[in-house]
């Protein structure tokens, strides 16, 4: 393997945006906390916005480009292209994320070269594709992690309504229970769509009502949904996004567990720490409950408008051996790996393998190289490392392309 080494230790970027946290990334890193801006994710791979990066400085996108088939494996090239498929990342939720959905590699595809066409910068604000590419993720809780995800059934989302009594819902609970799930994109598009004045009046409505079941409620999911829409309401009155996402399935994960959103599943994360994985994209299109940029027509256009099951992902294998999370996508695969300080395991897979780190310390060795990570730390080893062995005591993620 002359010019590649067997295992490469990863340092990764850390992205601050408003709905991080002051202390979770910090706390996984064992480091001193932010001052300046509460800390978001930490992205563990090689997306050209914020690749992670080698020893020496340079970027793993640059890096592997160099020799894809060595890094990434010939099969992994044949299925997904010259560049890692997938980006790994630590979710550290202190308050609601946007209303947001993602893209399929067609619409992806699609929408990048119309933008492109268009002369809109890459970072440009307003820019709704920043790549080609589509955005399966699946997220597994270290924390209690709390989000919402898809359209909740019609039946149980009258029985919510109706129990909030809401002036000015009254039309879209009328077409709801005339038409059920039949009237869903009549009724969110209609949502949407509103100006910010009909939007505030709504959501005022909606606040108050909330407010009331909140100080009444005993618990189940009128509370929950009361005490939703009383956050939501607070930092944005005026955005019709609250009330979308008083339609949405409300989803508690334990530790351990996992949800995989494929394309067109509205969803916003709400609270709690997690590793996500998804297709090498930054491809968000948001509907509301952001500062950031809003293009509700196109999220429309690529959204499923009907009421949608979610189901924690079944997990495979059981500690200490490694516990897989499968999904329908070919862009990843992710497995925990729980040591307990006697078990070794052995990663023979020909494909590139990230390994982090998210609790205690553990040692990874191939080819006569040992790299020691500890919590919040990554390593890869590229596909040309024949043998890869990990033991210690603590916890870890395996991130691989999957279908490999």
């Amino acid at each position: 393997m002359a010019g590649l080494a067997p295992l490469v230790r990863l340092d990764n970027p850390v992205r601050d945006y408003a709905w991080g946290s002051r202390t979770a990334i910090a706390e996984l890193q064992a480091r001193p906390a932010p001052t300046a801006a509460p800390e978001a994710e930490l992205w563990v791979g090689a997306h050209p916005t914020s690749p992670s990066r080698l020893p020496d400085g340079r970027p793993l996108d640059a890096v592997i480009a160099t020799d894809p088939d060595r890094w990434l494996g010939s099969d992994a090239v044949a299925t997904h292209g010259p560049a890692l498929p997938f980006l790994l990342k630590v979710l550290a939720v202190d308050r609601s994320l946007s209303l947001q959905a993602h893209p399929t590699a067609e619409q992806a595809a699609t929408g990048f070269a119309r933008e492109e066409a268009a002369g809109i910068p890459l970072d440009a604000r307003h820019r709704t594709y920043r790549d080609r590419n589509p955005k399966p993720e699946l997220l597994c809780a270290l924390t209690p992690f709390h989000a919402l995800c898809g359209f909740r059934p019609v039946d149980a989302t009258l029985e919510l309504l109706d129990a909030l009594a809401v002036h000015g819902l009254e039309p879209h609970r009328d077409l709801l229970r005339r038409q059920g799930a039949a009237a869903l994109p009549e009724v969110v598009r209609g949502l949407l769509r509103l100006g910010p004045s009909d939007a505030g009046r709504l959501v005022q409505g909606l606040r108050q009502a909330a407010v009331t079941a909140r100080d009444t409620a005993s618990g189940g999911a009128l509370d929950d949904l009361a005490r939703l829409v009383v956050d939501l309401s607070v930092r944005y009155p005026q955005d019709p996004g609250v009330v979308v996402a008083a339609l949405l399935n409300r989803v508690t994960l334990a530790p351990g567990e996992a949800i995989y959103l494929p394309a067109g599943v509205i969803h916003a994360y709400l609270r709690g720490v997690g590793v996500e994985i998804m297709a090498n994209s930054d491809n968000v299109l948001r509907g509301g409950l952001t500062s950031k940029h809003v293009d509700v027509t196109e999220l429309l256009d690529i959204l499923h408008l009907e009421p949608t099951e979610v189901v924690p992902v079944e997990p495979q294998g059981t500690p200490p051996g490694p516990v897989s999370y499968p999904t329908p996508t070919d862009h990843f695969s992710l497995t925990r790996l729980d040591l307990d300080g006697t078990t070794v395991v052995e990663l023979a897979e020909p494909t590139i393998r990230v390994i982090l780190c998210v609790a205690g310390s553990l040692d990874v060795t191939a080819d006569g190289t040992r790299v020691t990570v500890t919590s919040g730390q990554a390593v890869a080893a590229p596909a040309a490392t024949a043998g890869v062995h990990l033991a210690g005591r603590g916890q870890a993620f395996l991130a691989a392309p999957g279908g490999c």
